[in-house]
């Protein structure tokens, strides 16, 4: 059988890594040394699978990878990282929603319009801190078709798309955590807002059109995570006596 060695190797795979390569999805709530052997799974990959219908999708490597090592370093003890990643495009059926079409003008015989809605990635990590942290990336996706006719009477269709990307940050304080203003506004682009109940909730928003490219995404994600630790006094550190 072609192929029958790297099928065996991909079964000695960690699960959730089997199934960015299988389903290009992958959904888990792991400790951290667990979520290190899904890394360390992933690092082999190249070296032993060549098949470009078994690659691992490039955000896993370029995106999912790097966040899951920086909530791995700050997660509690005891803690668990939750990671759902859908890395099977926007393309897909069920995140697409209906077509309208829109008259067209002169060589312009119509437009059709549709939105995809992609959520391709979603975490959330218990804090040392006592805090939780959850994160989210939409991608909503416009296409338009359009429908042309040139000088010569040829038809021709051209599809067009644009995304924009949505960054949510949402960060759960312990009950006796308290919120202060930072001393500098965070920036214009970035939406700050603070619910106050038995747990406070700070979350922080933003929207970037054009979507960043895929090695400012990280970038991008761990910019909107860290301002709502900013609305916190920072802990002092502990005294030891002698």
């Amino acid at each position: 059988m072609f192929w029958r060695k790297t099928r065996a190797a991909i079964e000695r795979f960690h699960p959730v890594h089997q199934g960015l390569i299988l389903q290009r999805t992958a959904s888990a709530t792991l400790p951290p040394a667990e979520w290190e052997a899904v890394v360390a799974s992933l690092a082999r990959h190249a070296e032993t699978v060549k098949r470009r219908k078994w690659r691992i999708p490039d955000r896993a490597v370029h995106v999912v990878v790097p966040l899951i090592r920086v909530l791995c370093e700050d997660v509690a003890p005891n803690g668990a990282i939750g990671i759902t990643a859908d890395l099977r495009g926007p393309k897909v059926p069920e995140k697409t929603g209906p077509s309208q079409r829109f008259p067209g003008r002169g060589r312009v015989r119509g437009i059709t319009e549709w939105f995809a809605q992609d959520p391709w990635f979603t975490a959330r990590a218990e804090l040392r801190d006592g805090s939780v942290l959850e994160l989210a990336v939409i991608d909503r996706v416009r296409y338009r078709k359009i429908h042309k006719v040139n000088p010569r009477g040829k038809h021709k269709t051209k599809t067009k798309t644009k995304t924009v990307q949505r960054i949510t940050a949402r960060r759960t304080l312990q009950p006796d955590q308290n919120v202060r203003r930072p001393d500098t506004p965070p920036p214009p682009s970035l939406a700050v807002r603070v619910k106050s109940a038995k747990r406070t909730v700070v979350s922080a928003t933003t929207k970037l059109g054009p979507a960043p490219a895929l090695d400012d995404q990280v970038q991008w994600i761990l910019a909107v995570a860290t301002e709502p630790f900013r609305w916190t006094p920072p802990t002092a550190p502990v005294r030891r006596t002698a």
